[in-house]
C-alpha cells in the first residue's frame, strides 16, 4: 500500500480552504437575511450525539432492561435524560403548526429557482408534483391509525442545512447532493466531488475536497465517519477513496487501488474499530481496509472479503454497538452482515475471517433491493443485536447469540408480512421501526405487535436515488443487468440514522425524522381539536398500552401521575369547550345532541382517573349552568351507578338526580338507581312516598331495608294490597300479581340471607332478619285486623296467592336451616300451621292440597329428617284424591297424586290399597307407578290400553321392554305373551304402529295373527300397513308367503279399488297368474292389463283395455239420452288415452303385423259407433268421435306406414263412400303434421349451421387478431420491456392489453408447466377478480419472435385466449342453447321416431326446459359481431 504525498494533499488542503471561505461567507449572508435557523441558540449539544451516561456492564443492561420491560427506558427509546441540555429536537427548526397544522415547511420557500436543474440521476420520480403548495396539502391528511396513537413522527425541513446546500450548487459549482451520513456531525457529499461538513447548528464547518478533484474522481458515492466523529471515509464514483480528519479538514488519505478499477464505491463503511473500515464497489466486491501509520506514514491494506464473481453484493452493514455495549461478548467479532442478490451472509471479522451463517432469498423480485439493518434487542433476559432483512416485501428478523463456547448461533424470529415494496428499513430504536417503499410513503411500524402507527408521505423530499453509481456510469457501466436492475430503486447514501433520529437527503434539501414525544402527540391532536382522540391517546400513555413512546420515563405510578395531570387540564379544556361550543340555545334537540356526544367524555375519564373531586365539584359546576348539560350529565351518571362503579356520590348529586328522574318520567331508572346508591343521606320518608306513589316496590324495599334496617314494614305495606281480593275469592289484577310475585321474592331474600334486590344482608343482621321475618309470617292475626279476620292471615294469603312457590321458599329455607333446637322448633310450627289452614278449610284445590303434601313428603323422606306428620292426614289425602264428590279435575287430581309418591310419600300408604284406590278412580298413571316399582309390566300394558290419553304409547313402551337391555327374560316373555294376547285391540289402536311392532318383535307369527284376526276391516288395514311400503314399515324383516300378499290385494278389490293399480306397481311378492285372477274376478280392466303387460301378454292387455273401452263406447248408442251425461265422455277420453299409451309403450318392441294388430283394432273400435248413423243419440257425438278417431291416427303414425293407415280409412264404410269429404279433415292434419315437422327440421339445420358458422369465425378472430398493449413497461416491475436483456426473460402480452416479462410473472406465481408447455395467467385480472375468468396469454414473444397459440397449444381442450372468446360469445347470445333443445326435442326412449303429440312420461319430464316457467324459443339469427 502508499502514503499520501505532502504536496497534493497541500494543493488539496489549499483548494479545500479558498472553497470553504467562500461557502461560509455566504452562510453569513443567509443568516444576515433569513435570521438563524437554530430554534434554541442556549443549547451547545452537537446535533444527533447520543446522551452520555454511566458505563453498564453487559449483565447490569441485560437485568435493567428485564426489570423495565413495561417501563418506557432512555436507553432503549434514546431518550434524553431531562437534566441534559436537549438534542435535535431542540435545535431543529420546528414546523409551523400554529399557522398550518398539516404542512410540512415546503422546499419551494427556498430561493433556488436558479439552480440548474440537472441532476446527476439522482432525482426522484415521486417528486414531480412536490412543489405544488395546494398538493402538498392535500396530501397530508389523516392517516388510518391517526385516531388511535395520533401523529407519531415529526418530518422536519432543516433550514440552514437545505439552503447552504442550494447555495453551494449555485455559487460554487458544488453540484446536487448525492450522499449524507450523520454523527454528531452531518456530513453530505455532492456530485462534483464535495463534503460538506455541517456542526449542529446547521452552519457549514467544513467544506472538504475542491471541483478539480471531482472532476477527476467523480460524484462522492458513499459517505461514513467514525464513532467519535474524528474521520470521515468518502467513496467516488471512479471508485477512489479519501479520509479526512474532521478536526482540522486536513486529507489524511487518498487511496485508489483498494479495489479493481472501473468500479464505483456504493458502499464504505466504519467499523467499531477505527483502523478498520469495510467498502463494496458496484463489481459486487466486498473489501476490508486497514488503516496504519508507521513511522508518520499513512497506509492503507485493503484484503477483498467477497469476491463478486460469486455473487454480486449491493449492500454491506457492521454492527455497531453503544458505548454502553462496547464490552458486550459479541463485539469481539466485528460482524459484518452483506447481501447479495441471491443471499445473506454474516461474517466476522475477528479474530479471523469466519463465515457464521448465510441465508438464501428464495424467489425474489429482481428488481427489489435488499435492505440489512442491526439493533441490540432485549430478548428475555439479555440484549442481543438482531439483523433484520429484506428484499421485497417480506422483513425477517435474526437473532444472534453468542454461547459459553464462544460460537455464534442465528435464531430466526417472529416476520414481518407487507404490502408494498421496501427500498429502506430503519431501527429507530428497540421497538419501533420506520420503512420506506417503492412510492416514498413512511411506514411507522411496532415491531412486536406488527402494527402500524403511522404512514406518511415524503414525495416533498425528492429523494436522491443512486441509480447512477450502481449502474457505475462514471466509469462506463461496465456492471451487470441484475445489479442495474436493483439501483433502479437505490437509496442507501440518502438515508442515514443517528440516535433515533433519521435524516433524508433530498436533491435540494434534508429533513429529519423524530418521534414525536407524548405530550407532543397529544399536544398535536388538541391543535387539531381533536379532543377525543387525545384524551384516548393519553389514557394509552397512562395504562402503558400505547406505542412508540416517548419522553415517559419512571416508575408505573410516577409515569400515570404525570399522565393523569396533563388529562386533568385536558378534561377541563373539554368542559370549558363543550360549553361555549353550545350551539342555539333555543334548538333544544340540537343542544341534547351536542351534550350527548361531550358530556359522556368528561364523565368517562373522570371516572377511569378515579377523581370524583374533580368530577363532583368543577366538571358539575360548569354543567350546572345549562340545565340541558346538567341533565345529560346526571343521565350518565346511571350506567356507573348501576355497574356499582360510583360509589359515594354526594347527596346534593343524588338529589338533583332523583328529581331530574322524576321530572323526566324515568321511574323505571330511577329504581334501579336507588338500589344501587347510599340513600341514608337523604329524606328516607320522602324517598318512600315517592316510591310507593310511582309503585316503585323494590326501591321502597331497598330503602327500608338499607335506610332504616327494618325487613317487616315493607311485607305489612304489600300483604295489605293483595290479602284482601285472595281473602273475598276475587282475581288479582296484573299489578296486585306483580306485587305478589315480589312479596315471595323478598321473603326468599330475607329467609336465605340476601338483600332484595341485590347483594347480601350484612351478616350480624342475618340471624335476627331471618327471625324476624318467621314470626311475622306466623302471626296468629296481623296488625289492626278485623273482628271476622281468619287465623294465621299471612300465611293463608300467601298458599291461596302461589301455594306452590310459597312452598318452594319453605322448602329452600328448611334445607338453609342448622340442625338447631330454634330451627327444628321453627320447621315443625310451620308444618302444623300449614296443615291446619289447608286440611281444615275447603277452600283450597285438589292440587294446592297435593302441593302441600308432597312438600310434607320430601321433607319426611329426607335422611335427618325431625318433622312430625300424623300419618292419618295422608290417608285423609289419599281418599280426598282418589274418592272425589265429583268427576271434575281428574287429570290434576292423579298428577298431584303421583307428585307427591314420586317424592316420597309413597312410605305413608299401604300399597295394596293404594292399587285399589287407583285403579277404582281410574288413575292409570298411578297404577303404571305402581306396577314399575313391583316389575309387573304386563299389567302396565292394561293401563295403556285403558287410559285414553295414552292408548298410543303402549306401542313405544312395549318396544321398549323388548329391545332395550335391562329386563330378564321372563319380564320381556310376559309382556310379550301379553301382547299377543291384545294384538287386535292394539291393531284397533293403530294399525301402523301395530303392524310396525309386529314386523319387528312378531314377525313369525303375522301368519297366525291374519287367521285370528275375524274383522276383515281390520285385516285390510293392517295388511295395508305391513305391505305396502310406503306405509314405512321395514319389508327386509318380513319373510311371507305369496298368499299373503295375494289376500291383501284381494282385500284392497274390495274395499279401496281405486288404489289397486298404483299399490300393485310398489308390490314386489306376489303370484302374476293369481293376482290377474283376482283382479279379473272384480272386473279392474286397468289393473288387469297392468299385470298382463308386466306378464308380457301385450297383446292380452290391449284386448282388456279395448274391451273396456268398447264397453264404453257402447253406452253412445243408448237410444236413452238421459242416461249419457257429460262425465262419460271425459271417462271414454281416459280410457283412450291410457290405451294409446299401452300402445305406444309396447311398439318399439313388436314387428310390424304385431303393432298392426294393436293399432288397427283400435281404429276399428274407434270408427265403429260412427256406422251407427241412424242412432239419434250418436248425432250428438259424432264431432267428439272424430276429433278421439284424429287422436288414434295422429299416434299410430309413429308407428304404422302412412299409405297403410289411408288404405284402412278408405276401406271404412263410413269413410270408403262419397268424395272422401268426410275424410278430408283427417289427410290434411296428417300431411299438415307432415309438413310442419318437415319445415322445424330444415330451419333447425340452418339455424345450427348459421351458428357454428359465426362461433368458428369470432374464435378465429380473436385468436389471430393482433394486441395493442396499453403501456410499455412491465405491469409488476414497472420497468420498460426494452431494458430487459436476460437470455432467459421474455415478454409476455395478454389479451387484456397488459404487459409482463416472463420472470416476473414466475415470481408472482403467474405461470404454471403443463405437458412442457407455459400457460400464463395475467396478474392483474387475476389478482381484481379471483372468482371470475382468467384472461389466457394471446401472444408470446422469444427473443424477438413471435410464437402462434397454434404452435404454443397443441391441447385438444379449449386454450384460455379461446375460452375467453368463447364466454364473450355466450354473453352476447343469452338463453337456452339452440342444441339443448333439440337435445329435449329428440329424445328417444327407443331410438325410433315417435308422433308428434307423443306424451312425455316419467322423472324426466320434470327436468325438461320446456317446464321452465321463464323459457323462451327464439328463432332469430344471433347477433353479428362487427370484425
Amino acid at each position: 500500500m502508499w502514503a499520501v504525498t505532502g504536496v497534493w494533499a497541500l494543493e488539496a488542503d489549499l483548494g479545500t480552504r479558498k472553497m470553504e471561505d467562500e461557502l461560509k461567507m455566504e452562510s453569513q449572508n443567509l443568516d444576515q437575511d433569513q435570521g438563524p435557523f437554530v430554534v434554541d441558540e442556549s443549547s451547545q449539544q452537537p446535533l444527533c450525539q447520543e446522551t452520555s451516561s454511566p458505563k453498564l456492564s453487559v449483565t447490569e443492561l441485560s437485568r435493567e432492561l428485564d426489570s423495565k420491560s413495561e417501563l418506557i427506558d432512555d436507553k432503549e427509546f434514546d431518550i434524553p435524560q431531562v437534566d441534559t441540555p436537549p438534542t435535535l429536537e431542540s435545535i431543529l427548526n420546528e414546523t409551523d403548526d400554529e399557522e398550518e397544522p398539516f404542512v410540512l415547511e415546503d422546499p419551494s420557500l427556498l430561493n433556488i429557482d436558479n439552480i440548474d436543474a440537472h441532476s446527476y440521476d439522482t432525482s426522484s420520480v415521486a417528486s414531480s408534483d412536490s412543489g405544488d403548495r395546494t398538493h402538498l396539502k392535500r396530501k397530508k391528511k389523516l392517516r388510518d391509525s391517526f385516531s388511535i396513537h395520533g401523529s407519531v413522527i415529526r418530518l422536519s425541513l432543516l433550514k440552514g442545512i437545505s439552503a447552504q446546500i442550494v447555495s453551494a450548487a449555485a455559487k460554487v459549482d458544488a453540484g446536487l447532493p448525492t450522499a449524507i451520513a450523520a454523527s454528531s456531525l452531518i456530513a453530505v457529499g455532492t456530485s462534483h466531488g464535495l463534503a460538506l461538513i455541517f456542526d449542529p447548528n446547521q452552519a457549514l464547518r467544513l467544506c472538504l475536497g475542491s471541483t478539480a478533484v471531482g472532476a477527476q474522481y467523480g460524484a462522492i458515492s458513499a459517505l461514513s465517519i467514525n464513532n467519535d466523529c474524528s474521520r470521515l471515509l468518502c467513496g467516488f464514483a471512479k471508485g477512489q477513496i479519501t479520509m479526512w480528519d474532521l478536526a482540522s479538514g486536513k486529507l489524511l488519505r487518498s487511496v485508489t487501488d483498494a479495489h479493481p478499477p472501473g468500479t464505483a464505491i456504493l458502499h464504505i463503511k466504519f467499523t467499531d474499530d477505527p483502523t478498520l473500515a469495510i467498502c463494496n464497489d458496484s463489481g459486487g466486491s466486498v473489501f476490508e481496509l486497514s488503516f496504519r501509520r508507521v513511522m508518520g506514514v499513512r497506509t492503507c491494506e485493503s484484503r477483498c472479503l467477497f469476491s463478486g464473481s460469486k455473487g454480486e453484493v449491493c449492500c454491506i452493514e457492521p454492527l455497531h454497538a453503544k458505548t454502553e455495549l462496547r464490552d458486550h461478548p459479541i463485539t469481539q467479532y466485528s460482524l459484518l452482515a452483506m447481501a447479495s442478490l441471491t443471499k445473506i451472509l454474516v461474517i466476522g471479522l475477528k479474530p479471523s475471517l469466519k463465515v457464521w451463517m448465510t441465508f438464501p432469498y428464495g424467489r425474489m423480485d429482481p428488481s427489489s433491493v435488499p435492505l440489512l439493518a442491526w439493533h441490540f434487542v432485549a430478548v428475555q433476559t439479555s440484549v442481543n443485536p438482531v439483523l433484520a432483512f429484506c428484499r421485497g416485501d417480506v422483513v425477517h428478523f435474526l437473532l444472534v447469540k453468542r454461547d459459553e463456547s464462544g460460537a455464534i448461533h442465528v435464531t430466526k424470529q417472529k416476520q414481518l408480512h407487507l404490502h408494498y415494496d421496501l427500498i429502506n428499513f430503519t431501527w429507530i430504536n428497540s421497538r419501533t421501526v420506520v420503512l420506506l417503499d417503492s412510492v416514498e410513503k413512511l411506514h411507522v411500524i411496532d415491531r412486536q405487535t406488527q402494527e402500524e402507527l403511522e404512514t406518511v408521505e415524503i414525495s416533498e423530499v425528492q429523494l436522491v436515488y443512486n441509480s447512477s453509481h450502481f449502474k457505475s456510469l462514471a466509469t462506463g457501466g461496465n456492471v451487470s443487468q441484475a445489479l442495474a436492475l436493483v439501483g433502479e430503486k437505490a437509496c442507501y447514501q440518502s438515508i442515514s440514522n443517528c440516535g433515533g433520529q433519521i435524516f433524508y437527503l433530498g436533491t435540494k434539501s434534508v429533513h429529519v425524522m423524530t418521534l414525536r414525544s407524548w405530550r407532543e402527540r397529544i399536544d398535536h391532536l388538541l391543535k387539531q381539536d381533536c379532543l377525543n382522540e387525545a384524551l384516548a391517546l393519553a389514557w394509552s400513555f397512562h395504562e402503558g398500552k400505547a406505542k412508540a413512546v416517548v419522553g415517559l420515563s419512571g416508575d408505573e405510578q410516577k409515569r400515570k401521575a404525570v399522565v393523569a395531570d396533563r388529562m386533568v387540564e385536558i378534561l377541563i379544556h373539554f368542559a370549558d369547550r363543550t360549553m361555549k361550543k353550545c350551539p342555539d340555545q333555543g334548538k333544544i334537540q340540537v343542544m341534547e345532541q351536542h351534550f350527548q356526544d361531550m358530556v359522556p367524555v368528561i364523565v368517562d375519564y373522570c371516572l377511569l382517573l378515579q377523581r370524583m373531586d374533580l368530577l363532583f365539584s368543577q366538571m358539575y359546576d360548569k354543567m350546572s349552568e345549562n340545565s340541558v348539560a346538567k341533565g345529560v350529565f346526571l343521565e350518565c351518571l346511571e350506567p356507573y351507578i348501576l355497574s356499582d362503579k360510583l360509589m359515594g356520590i354526594t347527596a346534593q348529586i343524588m338529589k338533583d338526580l332523583l328529581l331530574h328522574f322524576q321530572d323526566k318520567n324515568l321511574m323505571a331508572n330511577m329504581e334501579a338507581c336507588i338500589v344501587h346508591m347510599d340513600i341514608t343521606s337523604l329524606d328516607i320518608q320522602q324517598v318512600v312516598l315517592m316510591c310507593w306513589e310511582n309503585r316503585l316496590y323494590d326501591a321502597m324495599i331497598y330503602v327500608y331495608n338499607s335506610g332504616m334496617n327494618d325487613y317487616i314494614t315493607p311485607m305489612e305495606k304489600l300483604f295489605k294490597v293483595i290479602a284482601h281480593p285472595l281473602s273475598a275469592g276475587k282475581s288479582l289484577s296484573d299489578e296486585q300479581v306483580i306485587m305478589g310475585n315480589k312479596l315471595l321474592v323478598y321473603i326468599s331474600c330475607c329467609l336465605a340471607g340476601r338483600a332484595y334486590p341485590l347483594g347480601n344482608i350484612p351478616e350480624d343482621l342475618v340471624p335476627l332478619v331471618k327471625n324476624q321475618v318467621f314470626e311475622f309470617l306466623i302471626r296468629l292475626h296481623s296488625a289492626e285486623a278485623p273482628t271476622d279476620e281468619e287465623v294465621y292471615p299471612y300465611v293463608r294469603t300467601l298458599l291461596h296467592f302461589d301455594t306452590r312457590e310459597f312452598l318452594n321458599v319453605l322448602a329452600l329455607t328448611f334445607e338453609d336451616f342448622k340442625n338447631d333446637k330454634q330451627a327444628v322448633e321453627y320447621q315443625q310450627r310451620i308444618v302444623d300451621i300449614l296443615l291446619k289452614v289447608m286440611v281444615e278449610n275447603s277452600d283450597f284445590t285438589p292440587s294446592q292440597v297435593g302441593c302441600l303434601f308432597t312438600f310434607l313428603a320430601r321433607q319426611l323422606a329426607k335422611p335427618n329428617n325431625t318433622l312430625f306428620v300424623n300419618r292419618t292426614l295422608f290417608d285423609q289425602v289419599l281418599e280426598f284424591l282418589c274418592s272425589p264428590d265429583d268427576d271434575s279435575r281428574h287429570s290434576e287430581r292423579q298428577q298431584v297424586l303421583l307428585e307427591l309418591l314420586q317424592a316420597g310419600g309413597i312410605v305413608q300408604f299401604e300399597e295394596n290399597r293404594l292399587i285399589h284406590m287407583a285403579e277404582k278412580a281410574e288413575f292409570y298413571q298411578i297404577c303404571e307407578f305402581m306396577y314399575e316399582r313391583e316389575h309387573r309390566y304386563d299389567k302396565i300394558i292394561d293401563c295403556y290400553l285403558r287410559d285414553p290419553l295414552r292408548k298410543e304409547e303402549v306401542f313405544t313402551y312395549i318396544h321398549n321392554i323388548l329391545s332395550i337391555p335391562g329386563y330378564n327374560t321372563e319380564e320381556k316373555q310376559s309382556v310379550w305373551q301379553k301382547a299377543m294376547k291384545h294384538i287386535e285391540e292394539l291393531l284397533s289402536v293403530s294399525p301402523f304402529k301395530a303392524a310396525d311392532l309386529i314386523s319387528v318383535h312378531f314377525s313369525e307369527q303375522i301368519e297366525q295373527i291374519i287367521q285370528n284376526l275375524q274383522d276383515q276391516c281390520l285385516l285390510f288395514q293392517f295388511l295395508r300397513s305391513l305391505l305396502d311400503p310406503r306405509e314405512g314399515v321395514n319389508q327386509e324383516l318380513l319373510q311371507l308367503s305369496p298368499f299373503v300378499t295375494e289376500q291383501f290385494i284381494e282385500l284392497l278389490c274390495q274395499y279401496d279399488p281405486d288404489q289397486v293399480l298404483e299399490t300393485l306397481q310398489f308390490l314386489e311378492s306376489y303370484r302374476l297368474e293369481e293376482a290377474i285372477q283376482i283382479t279379473q274376478k272384480y272386473q279392474l280392466h286397468e289393473a288387469s292389463s297392468y299385470l298382463l303387460e308386466k306378464k308380457g301378454d301385450i297383446h292380452g292387455a290391449f284386448l282388456v283395455m279395448l274391451e273396456w273401452l268398447q264397453s264404453k263406447l257402447l253406452t253412445l248408442t243408448c237410444e236413452d239420452e238421459s242416461s249419457i251425461e257429460f262425465p262419460s265422455l271425459k271417462d271414454i277420453e281416459d280410457s283412450l288415452a291410457k290405451t294409446i299409451a299401452l300402445c305406444q309403450r309396447n311398439s318399439h318392441k313388436l314387428n310390424q303385423p304385431q303393432r298392426e294388430a294393436l293399432w288397427f283394432p283400435l281404429l276399428e273400435a274407434m270408427m265403429s259407433p260412427q256406422k251407427l248413423s241412424s242412432s239419434t243419440a250418436l248425432c250428438h257425438y259424432s264431432e267428439f268421435l272424430k276429433n278421439l278417431t284424429m287422436q288414434v291416427l295422429n299416434n299410430m303414425a309413429a308407428f304404422i306406414a302412412l299409405p297403410l293407415i289411408l288404405q284402412k280409412i278408405l276401406q271404412d264404410p263410413v269413410y270408403g263412400r262419397g268424395k272422401l269429404g268426410e275424410i278430408q279433415g283427417l289427410v290434411l292434419g296428417m300431411l299438415d303434421s307432415f309438413n310442419y315437422e318437415q319445415t322445424l327440421l330444415e330451419t333447425t339445420t340452418n339455424l345450427l349451421n348459421h351458428d357454428l358458422h359465426w362461433s368458428l369465425r369470432n374464435l378465429k378472430a380473436s385468436v389471430t387478431r393482433g394486441l395493442n398493449p396499453k403501456q410499455d413497461y412491465c405491469c409488476i416491475c414497472l420497468q420498460q420491456y426494452k431494458r430487459r436483456q436476460e437470455t432467459a426473460d421474455q415478454i409476455i402480452v395478454f389479451s387484456c392489453g397488459h404487459l409482463y416479462h416472463s420472470l416476473c410473472l414466475l415470481s408472482k406465481e403467474c405461470g404454471t408447466e403443463t405437458d412442457g408447455q407455459m400457460r400464463w395467467t395475467c396478474f392483474k385480472c387475476n389478482a381484481s377478480n379471483k372468482g371470475g375468468k382468467l384472461s389466457g396469454a394471446c401472444l408470446e414473444m422469444k427473443k424477438g419472435t413471435p410464437v402462434s397459440l397454434a404452435q404454443t397449444n397443441s391441447e385438444a381442450i379449449l386454450d384460455p385466449q379461446q375460452a375467453q372468446a368463447f364466454d364473450q360469445l355466450c354473453r352476447l347470445y343469452r338463453g337456452t342453447s339452440r342444441l339443448a333443445l333439440l337435445t329435449e326435442l329428440s329424445r328417444d326412449r327407443g331410438g325410433e321416431k315417435h308422433g308428434l303429440l307423443h306424451i312425455s312420461q316419467g322423472d324426466s319430464a320434470l327436468n325438461s326446459v320446456f317446464q321452465n316457467e321463464t323459457f323462451q324459443l327464439h328463432l332469430t339469427p344471433p347477433p353479428l359481431v362487427e370484425d
